[in-house]
């Protein structure tokens, strides 16, 4: 069992070994499986798992620091803890009256199980909660047929948490959230990864053509898919994101920093940051909204930590705002270290690439301004 400190000691170590392979993971779209694997032996995919299942029972607060860490060496390698732990939730909230749930769980808790989500199909797009799959019936329990969207760990995570609309659906929210394994029949990964960034998730589609499972799988009452998606799964995969991006702020800066100390101009005998005022300046204006970031997250977990009537606008905003720091410190980066960034003599280059993945990963930025400005006038968001 870990404390929040030790969670974050393991997460560092974590850190310090896949940082040297990250560029080439990057390269060659490799899944980080060492690191992985790192993640389960120090007993961090069962962070969030209850301690009477033998898991650490930490809280948002440790989930948001180790992810951050994790993104400082791999934003990848934070993506696919991220969707892990939005999986384990899942689990945890159906672990009351599911002992199929709570076997997995312990599973995760002894490192032996990684999970993550399948929501997103080609037919809704960024509209992650209404899937347009619907389930059949079969006498033990549902018949699934669906084409998932860029799945993370898609052929390497045991399972895959998965929502679709029950049989006899009203329409698109009329839903459920099941798990199926990897290896189930009728479970296909359908295509590879090949993205501009996030290159090392291993996200691609996963078909379920006519995959039968039972009904311990489902990890909700038919119809409460929806609830579980908006109420389990969005507040924590928010914060998630946006701890990743945070964790690509912070590798930035360090790099840059590292950049102006290191590269010199010979022939006036001092380092690009003594030399250039403006490239200070730059670096200044990455740590402020760095350290923004850092704040607005504080208080995100705040609200998660004792609910208000305020806490919604905070998930709404969290992922939207980390995505935008992100992209503008990465840019500022890579103006500020200049040929340097863009041969690649930099990790900044990679760490510009991943940070433009959250702003269009569902729920994209544009449809969280959209809630985001709806739930201030007080219109429905759905």
């Amino acid at each position: 069992m870990l404390t929040a400190t030790t969670a974050l000691q393991k997460a560092h170590e974590v850190r310090d070994a896949a940082l040297p392979e990250a560029s080439d993971n990057d390269t060659n779209g490799r899944f980080p499986a060492s690191a992985v694997d790192s993640l389960a032996a120090k007993g961090l995919l069962g962070l969030m798992v209850s301690q009477e299942l033998g898991g650490s029972g930490l809280g948002p607060r440790a989930f948001s620091e180790v992810a951050a860490v994790l993104a400082e060496a791999d934003p990848s390698l934070g993506m696919i803890y991220v969707m892990h732990v939005c999986a384990s939730a899942c689990f945890s909230a159906a672990s009351a009256n599911s002992p199929a749930a709570s076997a997995v769980l312990k599973e995760m808790a002894a490192g032996k199980h990684l999970s993550t989500l399948a929501f997103s199909e080609k037919g809704s797009r960024s509209h992650f909660w209404a899937p347009v799959s619907q389930a059949g019936t079969h006498k033990d329990g549902l018949t699934l047929n669906g084409y998932k969207s860029w799945v993370t760990s898609a052929g390497i995570a045991n399972s895959y948490v998965v929502s679709t609309q029950v049989p006899d659906s009203s329409g698109p929210t009329d839903t459920v959230l099941c798990w199926v394994e990897k290896d189930a029949p009728g479970v296909r990964v359908a295509g590879a990864w090949n993205a501009m960034g996030m290159r090392s998730n291993a996200a691609a589609p996963v078909t379920l053509e006519d995959c039968k499972i039972p009904a311990s799988q489902e990890l909700t009452a038919r119809g409460a898919g929806f609830k579980a998606m908006l109420e389990v799964v969005l507040p924590l995969f928010c914060l998630g994101s946006a701890s990743v991006s945070l964790g690509i702020c912070r590798a930035t800066v360090g790099s840059t920093i590292a950049h102006l100390k290191n590269a010199r101009f010979e022939h006036l005998g001092a380092s690009l940051g003594e030399a250039l005022p403006n490239l200070r300046a730059n670096l200044a204006v990455m740590q402020i909204a760095t350290d923004g970031l850092a704040a607005r997250l504080s208080d995100y977990i705040g609200h998660l930590e004792v609910p208000s009537e305020a806490t919604m606008l905070r998930v709404l905003e969290s992922k939207a705002a980390a995505a935008e720091v992100a992209i503008e410190v990465t840019q500022m980066g890579m103006r500020t270290c200049g040929g340097a960034a863009f041969s690649k003599h930099t990790s900044i280059e990679r760490y510009f690439r991943d940070a433009q993945a959250s702003a269009v990963m569902a729920p994209t930025s544009d449809v969280l301004r959209e809630f985001i400005g709806k739930a201030l006038l007080g219109i429905p968001l759905f």
